[in-house]
């Protein structure tokens, strides 16, 4: 079955942070703060978080904050939701939450809610069950929950359940497993699970098991190592994740390792990226693989991380 290039990984994030002129940081530009995220959890899962400045790293963070409260991919650019909860997260791996002015961020989160009960992504209005993931992870983190409708918040989401039992990005939307991992997520963290449909849900996504072993999106794409997390936390979430070959699927993630140079690319012999490097040990963390931390199938980080936060209540 081959095994995970674990060390070759941690070589190759450090390098893609060091290296600011190389293809992969400059198309990244713009979403630095999701980059930071996946490299910096993905070193973390594998225990090896130490191997950065971590108060380098937070001060970049708190220098792509706005005035708004939110924060920005990348100093200099508009705030968003999604780097929003990037930064938390980050924060959250160094238990660093602390530096934040809590009720400056939740504010700027809960400006962002609809009257329907929808998220905005940012000032500019459009609406998507990832907002909605991401205002209640982010507000959940922050222990701000209160700040939101979260009654308003899980009827939107529910409003976006489909009849073979996935969700999509709005009413109506195609079932996609992305979108599917951003409802069931903020279901499970508002303790709303009993609105899935676990037995229809679990069918629609283990069969997105394809015959190498990899999963896909939705019906008739091609795998990619990126579902490993998408299509498996949710599994995970509603305890289905037992009806899915793991074997192949642990498989198919090693194989898309280049384990010469370290990362993990979206399928066997493609180029590598931050994106599925983290993604690929998140899916192993999510199937037990040896020498790999546990993940939190909801936050998507750590367990030891968001035990941390909670335990501080």
């Amino acid at each position: 079955m081959g095994e995970l290039a674990a060390e070759k990984h941690v070589q190759y994030i450090i390098s893609v942070e060091k290296n600011k002129d190389s293809f992969e940081s400059v198309v990244m530009e713009h979403l630095r703060l999701n980059g930071a995220y996946w490299g910096l959890t993905t070193l973390d899962l594998l225990g090896k978080l130490d191997a950065v400045d971590s108060d380098e790293v937070i001060q970049w963070i708190m220098q792509c904050q706005h005035e708004s409260g939110g924060f920005a991919g990348n100093i200099g650019h508009d705030p968003h939701i999604l780097y929003t909860l990037s930064a938390v997260q980050v924060l959250a791996l160094f238990d660093k939450i602390s530096v934040l002015d809590v009720d400056s961020v939740s504010n700027y989160i809960a400006t962002l809610q609809n009257e329907d009960g929808s998220f905005s992504g940012d000032m500019w209005g459009e609406v998507d069950t990832r907002f909605s993931y991401i205002a209640i992870c982010c507000l959940s983190l922050l222990q701000r929950l209160d700040k939101i409708n979260v009654e308003k918040a899980v009827s939107y989401i529910v409003s976006c359940k489909n009849v073979d039992g996935g969700f999509g990005c709005t009413p109506g939307g195609e079932s996609h497993s992305g979108q599917i991992f951003c409802c069931v997520g903020a279901l499970a963290i508002t303790g709303c699970l009993h609105h899935v449909d676990r037995d229809l849900l679990g069918w629609w996504l283990c069969e997105r098991q394809v015959k190498s072993g990899g999963l896909n999106g939705r019906p008739e794409k091609l795998p990619d190592v990126c579902y490993s997390w998408w299509v498996l936390s949710s599994l995970v979430m509603i305890d289905r994740v037992h009806w899915i070959n793991k074997e192949k699927l642990v498989k198919f993630i090693l194989d898309s390792q280049d384990k010469e140079n370290g990362g993990i690319s979206d399928r066997p012999e493609d180029a590598v990226d931050i994106y599925h490097t983290y993604f690929g040990v998140a899916g192993l963390s999510l199937l037990e693989y040896p020498g790999v931390k546990a993940i939190d199938p909801a936050y998507a980080l750590p367990v030891d991380v968001v035990n941390r936060i909670f335990s501080s209540k």
